[in-house]
């Protein structure tokens, strides 16, 4: 289990994506992971988006480190609510930040401010690599939807 400041420091840190040339955005009901590797230390992760589900607009994209921990989620398209351990309901487009003690379970409202249109799931992921310190976005190509 990370701690919080550990945590909090692996998703300021800059990073670069292993793959370079242009992305591909996944079909419906497709997953797609890219390697990211920090600009500082010798720390990597993964990168992901998945489409599963029958819901148009519905994704999740994810940063993970060391493979299982999940430091950064947001969650667009969604219909259902969430709840936190607190009992707060949050409705509507939200991320996930990494919490210690809880990992992954406590959202937050998706902030306007970084992640321009959620219905808009290409500008969604450079938004969401944006906010995960990701330097030099390549091009991302829209796979028909």
């Amino acid at each position: 289990m990370l701690t919080q400041i550990d945590a909090d420091s692996l998703v300021a840190m800059p990073k670069r994506l292993e793959q370079s040339s242009q992305l591909k955005f996944p079909f419906r009901d497709e997953k797609q992971s890219w390697k990211a590797l920090s600009s500082i230390s010798r720390d990597h992760f993964l990168m992901d988006v998945n489409r599963n589900g029958i819901r148009l607009l519905k994704c999740t994209y994810q940063e993970r480190y060391r493979l299982t921990e999940i430091l950064v989620r947001v969650d667009v398209g969604v219909t259902s609510l969430h709840q936190n351990p607190d009992g707060e309901l949050i409705r509507g487009p939200h991320v996930h930040l990494y919490r210690e003690g809880y990992g992954d379970k406590w959202a937050s409202l998706l902030p306007q401010d970084r992640f321009a249109s959620s219905g808009d799931l290409v500008q969604t992921l450079r938004d969401f690599l944006e906010f995960c310190n990701v330097e030099a976005v390549p091009e991302i190509q829209l796979s028909l939807l």
